[in-house]
């Protein structure tokens, strides 16, 4: 069991013991898996993307899984007409068709996005599409979407 598992089920019999003592009624904290997993990533100045701490980018989720995708963008040497910097694709792998609802444009600065993972668990691919710099065709990272 993780640190923070241990620590929620704590919570819960604080909150259960609680409500026996004082006789409310108990409210129990939001279910743990109910939270979207958080995704901390830099669209770079030089049509990267990264995650801090990490040599090769890659994200892995779990099949339908609720997705907050926090992004940092950082202008490279060019940039769409509508302001975008960086692009954010989400392609199946094999036959590199896009899923749906992940299509998606970055403005310079922060940004979030609430996804939710491909219920089709397997390998995907995600790419820039912008044409962010001559750098631009390295823009990629592995996706990988668990059972």
């Amino acid at each position: 069991m993780t640190k923070s598992a241990r620590y929620c089920r704590t919570l819960v019999w604080i909150a259960a013991a609680s409500a026996l003592l004082t006789g409310l009624p108990c409210v129990l904290a939001q279910d743990h898996a109910a939270q979207p997993h958080v995704i901390e990533l830099l669209a770079d100045s030089d049509s990267r993307y990264k995650f801090a701490g990490e040599r090769t980018p890659e994200i892995t989720v779990k099949a339908g899984e609720q997705v907050l995708l926090r992004v940092t963008a950082r202008r490279g040497k060019s940039w769409n007409r509508d302001g975008s910097i960086h692009g954010f694709s989400l392609l199946r792998a094999k036959d590199r068709t896009k899923v749906e609802g992940w299509d998606l444009l970055f403005k310079p600065g922060n940004q979030e996005f609430r996804l939710t993972a491909p219920a089709k668990p397997g390998e995907y691919v995600v790419v820039c599409t912008v044409i962010c710099s001559e750098d631009h065709e390295g823009m990629h990272m592995k996706f990988i979407v668990l059972p």
